[in-house]
């Protein structure tokens, strides 16, 4: 849910008409690369803040069906199609010429997997796969693909992050949404026992878990040395006062507010970073200049 604040950001991009040629996400951020690659800005700011308030969302009693704290099936696969409650433009999205990639990890062997255009080529593919990328252990039931259960790509070897996939897409400059505050570091998981236990049927899930807070602040760190170099363009919030469950609507839409302010704030400066030229000043700027 802290992608309340990521698809403020994106919808500033959107607004700016800031538009990449590739776009990868994992876990909530394929979420958000569905929605920006189309273009759909009324659905990117509903996934993460009204959409929560609905019955089916998920809870407790979610999770003692069976069903998960999060309704995952429902939430993405259910919900998606036209004259549903969050239908998704995938005509749209279709139309869209750039590139992209979620990652989701195979709970099999712990190998993360990148899914493309090819594999997201209909509406029913793409959102189960963005299902998977979201699905977080212990909490929401295993995705199935083709007989194979997935879950959340953030317990992959860059901790979360698509830029293997992009280095892979052959790209070297990077423009990153996070959603910590800029010198958060992840602290190890409290009981590896007690994980290995929980997960005894997907070992490789429970190392994954253990191992993401290492792969994670490794690859932050690379982020930053990118941008240092400038080959890299971060956005952090300035603060993140909700936690990846959050259900409370007014927190989320502040949350999403604070995202498009500041992705509005530091749209000139991405424009210059990805080459695009800045649009012609309006009245109201030349005048407030």
């Amino acid at each position: 849910m802290r992608a309340s604040y990521s698809s403020g950001v994106l919808n500033a991009l959107l607004e700016g008409e800031v538009h990449f040629d590739w776009v990868g996400g994992i876990s909530a951020g394929s979420s958000c690369t569905a929605n920006y690659l189309s273009r759909d800005q009324r659905r990117a700011e509903r996934s993460f803040t009204d959409f929560a308030g609905e019955a089916n969302f998920g809870g407790l009693g979610s999770w003692v069906r069976g069903k998960g704290m999060f309704h995952a099936e429902w939430i993405y696969e259910q919900t998606s199609g036209p004259d549903q409650v969050l239908p998704f433009d995938f005509d749209a999205y279709s139309a869209n010429p750039a590139g992209c990639a979620i990652g989701a990890i195979r709970c099999t062997d712990g190998e993360m997997v990148y899914w493309g255009r090819e594999e997201l080529a209909t509406r029913q593919a793409l959102m189960k796969r963005v299902r998977a990328s979201s699905t977080m252990p212990l909490l929401m039931p295993w995705t199935d693909i083709d007989g194979v259960p997935y879950c959340d790509g953030a317990l992959g070897p860059t901790g979360g992050f698509a830029v293997d996939a992009a280095r892979a897409a052959g790209y070297d400059r990077f423009v990153v949404v996070l959603t910590r505050p800029r010198g958060y570091r992840k602290t190890a998981v409290r009981s590896e026992r007690t994980m290995r236990t929980l997960l005894r049927r997907f070992p490789a899930v429970a190392r994954g878990l253990i191992d993401r807070p290492r792969n994670y602040n490794r690859t932050l760190d690379e982020l930053h040395e990118l941008e240092r170099h400038g080959r890299a363009h971060l956005v952090f919030p300035d603060e993140m006062p909700i936690g990846n469950s959050e259900r409370n609507l007014a927190r989320l839409r502040t949350m999403y507010q604070r995202g498009l302010v500041q992705g509005r704030r530091e749209l000139a400066a991405i424009r210059d970073f990805v080459g695009l030229p800045q649009p012609p000043a309006t009245e109201g700027q030349l005048a407030r200049d």
